[in-house]
């Protein structure tokens, strides 16, 4: 996995704008690049390298590379490590062929010891082993789109390509299964990218590709076939092709930094758009309507998600117990198979993927499709391969997000689910008209808090940056009810961006264990929301043993707090009494504080180490 882009063009700075593309893809996390172009003369000429781009760029000279064909990747490694041979792009024998691929073959062993008897393989990875299967059909004698169909039936597992063959320079080949991958439309010519902010520079006409979908884009046409279970395939006709083009609403500026040192702290200040975006967004869709009608007729409801989606929908399971009291099993996605067998019909999933693309909850989403269960989805990206798998679809509209590490998709995802769990509650008849307008008015003003909230909690985040600036050990961040379920994503922040054990823990169950490795000036920090006043005591049971604790609290929340130079209180903005609300004033501390200890500890905080901002293999 990582960045896909590609385009073909009727003029010959093809790679100009495959590199800015990649310049755009750079937030999904990676560890080598390379570009592969078609000159004008026919050669098929590959730079590739492990590092970043910039340093690739230069030590490989790619700028200065010209042709109307060319295709480039960002890798994140799965087969075979990080190195300049496992770097893609990769080519068949002859050099003629060309390939870039986000996915993961899973009989890769079995097709590679087929392969390795009559092919020079020269690289680790299962990405290779594609430009050979294509080399071989086209030793049968068969054309490239017919090597590029008996290629794909051999293939299991997930992928996304992009394809170039030097005697066919106008021709930008692709195919699509269960990893993400778009075509782009523009006057000059066709691309094919892996994600959105990679074509923006170039065009705001898109195609969606759906799984099973392959062929070619040349300057001036588009041509998209359709494999078939029975291993045949069929050309998709013009009509249906041109309908499906969608003009995106973002910008390439909303895909850029816009004066910020990072990304992330741009998308942390961009929550209040995001929100205001996905309330004006839902607020009036039908879909809102049709998915709590799903939900109330439900025989159970099961949310689904991984990482910061999960803990998001953490948020949709405490507020569909207190507001309308219907019990909700949360499941982390890569564990759904344990849960399998209990799934039937008349049973509803709620599935939360950001992209729509994270492999663990599509995978999830299909097992208990195939057993009966109903599926809305909830997405950032219309057209993503969630979206298409749903039943039913609400879509958060929080705009691009580079960053690696989930903002404000998280906070978008968690007004949307607040908003469903509330209309849930008014189809159910458990809430009444009057109340539920009194909520719905107060999640309108989500945006403003959350504003509010981020100029309040920026400075003393900033502070409490430097006290832990040399800090290397393990902290706490404790709640009850709501709080437990915040600090599970703040201790997520914490760990992917500043390095830092950071573990969320239930504030009453603390004493069960965890308390053992409290000692002198153990950080701890404590949310305390406003259904858990109880919680002061387990701030007391901490500072009794050491550790520095931080009481985190709505500025009308009272709590009754001893004088003891172990415990501080850092006053946020008052909820004005309404749960609803404190996701909102509680995250953006937690999101600032492990940006600006990751800045003072010198690391980037737009690319954490290690992780990829989506995750499409398991």
């Amino acid at each position: 996995m990582c960045g896909i882009i590609g385009l073909t063009k009727k003029s010959e700075d093809s790679v100009k704008d495959v590199l800015r593309g990649l310049a755009m893809l750079e937030y999904r996390g990676y560890d080598s690049v390379g570009i592969a172009v078609i000159t004008n003369d026919g050669r098929l000429i590959v730079r590739k390298g492990a590092g970043d781009l910039a340093s690739v760029r230069k030590r490989l000279g790619l700028d200065e590379l010209r042709g109307r064909t060319a295709i480039g990747h960002t890798r994140w490694a799965t087969h075979g490590a990080p190195t300049d041979n496992n770097a893609h792009p990769h080519t068949d024998c002859k050099n003629e062929i060309a390939v870039v691929h986000n996915g993961v073959i899973r009989n890769y062993a079995s097709l590679r010891s087929y392969l390795e008897r009559n092919h020079e393989l020269r690289s680790e990875t299962d990405t290779e082993l594609i430009a050979h299967l294509i080399e071989e059909e086209l030793r049968n004698g068969k054309n490239f789109i017919k090597a590029l169909a008996e290629t794909l039936k051999k293939l299991e597992g997930s992928y996304a390509l992009a394809i170039i063959y030097k005697k066919e320079p106008n021709r930008l080949y692709f195919a699509k299964m269960k990893s993400p991958l778009i075509l782009g439309v523009f006057d000059e010519g066709s691309a094919v990218a892996s994600d959105i902010p990679a074509l923006l520079g170039i065009t705001r006409k898109l195609i969606m590709l759906e799984d099973g979908e392959f062929g070619y884009v040349e300057p001036g046409g588009i041509s998209i076939y359709k494999l078939v279970p029975e291993g045949s395939f069929y050309k998709i006709n013009e009509e249906n092709i041109m309908n499906r083009i969608k003009v995106v609403e973002w910008s390439p500026e909303l895909a850029s930094r816009g004066g910020y040192p990072h990304f992330m702290i741009k998308e942390i200040y961009e929550q209040p758009q995001a929100l205001s975006d996905t309330y004006n967004g839902l607020i009036e869709d039908p879909s809102l309507k049709e998915a709590s009608k799903m939900l109330s007729f439900s025989k159970r409801i099961l949310v689904v998600g991984a990482g910061t989606s999960y803990h998001a929908g953490l948020i949709f399971t405490y507020f569909m117990s207190r507001l309308i009291g219907k019990i909700v099993i949360p499941i982390i996605s890569s564990e759904f198979k344990f849960l399998e067998p209990a799934i039937s019909k008349g049973d509803l999933v709620l599935a939360i993927s950001q992209s729509g693309e994270t492999f663990d909850t599509l995978e999830a989403v299909r097992s208990f499709k195939k057993r009966g269960a109903k599926i809305i989805a909830l997405t950032n990206v219309v057209g993503s391969a969630l979206d298409r798998e749903a039943d039913l679809t609400l879509y958060i509209r929080a705009g691009p997000e580079i960053g690696v590490a989930a903002t404000k998709t998280y906070t978008s995802q968690v007004l949307a689910l607040e908003l469903l769990a509330v209309e849930t509650g008014r189809t159910l008849g458990v809430i009444d008209n009057k109340e539920y307008e009194k909520i719905v008015e107060t999640l309108e003003k989500a945006s403003n808090y959350i504003q509010d909230s981020i100029e309040v909690s920026d400075p003393v985040a900033k502070y409490m940056a430097k006290l832990m600036n040399d800090y290397k050990g393990s902290l706490y961040i404790l709640g009850r009810g709501l709080g437990h379920y915040i600090a599970k994503e703040a201790a997520l922040k914490i760990k992917e961006i500043s390095y830092l054990h950071a573990e969320a823990y239930p504030a009453g169950e603390s004493k069960h264990g965890p308390i053992a490795l409290v000692e002198k000036d153990f950080p701890v920090f404590i949310i305390a929301t406003s259904d858990s006043p109880e919680i002061v005591g387990n701030a007391i049971e901490m500072a009794a043993r050491g550790a520095n604790v931080w009481i985190l609290k709505s500025g009308d929340l009272e709590l009754e707090i001893p004088e003891d130079e172990k415990i501080r209180t850092i006053d946020l903005i008052s909820t004005d009494g309404n749960i609803v609300l404190e996701p909102f004033i509680y995250i953006p501390f937690f999101q600032l504080l492990s940006y600006y200890i990751a800045v003072a500890k010198g690391y980037n905080p737009d690319k954490p180490r290690n992780l990829a901002k989506t995750v499409t293999v398991e």
